[in-house]
């Protein structure tokens, strides 16, 4: 589902960006956007992976399948775990640079009245 959505939301958010006043901030959140899709797709493509590797081997009674191999399971958890801190990392990433786009008019360290 992931992957369904990176590309929705980008696209609503270069609408957005057509829709309001050009802005660098606004600009470099759009960017780091367009990031996004190749950490969902290699998460995407990673869970396949996982799932169908764990597929061969319950068919195969859990046994011998080559995908059963520690080696094979502990290189796809390393990479599970790369990909998935990378794509958080560029969630937060994107984030925090839409939240600064959005507020960095409107606030004020100190009170407003």
């Amino acid at each position: 589902m992931s992957l369904v959505s990176v590309p929705l939301t980008t696209s609503a958010g270069e609408w957005l960006e057509r829709h309001v006043d050009s802005d660098p901030l606004v600009r470099r959140h759009a960017e780091l956007g367009d990031g996004l899709l190749p950490w969902a797709l290699g998460l995407f493509v990673l869970a396949v992976v996982v799932w169908w590797a764990g597929r061969g081997s319950r068919r195969e009674g859990g046994g011998g399948a080559r995908w059963s191999a520690l080696p094979v399971r502990i290189v796809l958890g390393l990479l599970s775990v790369v990909i998935a801190v990378g794509a958080v990392v560029d969630v937060y990433r994107i984030g925090d640079s839409g939240a600064k786009a959005a507020w960095h008019d409107g606030f004020s360290k100190t009170e407003g009245s």
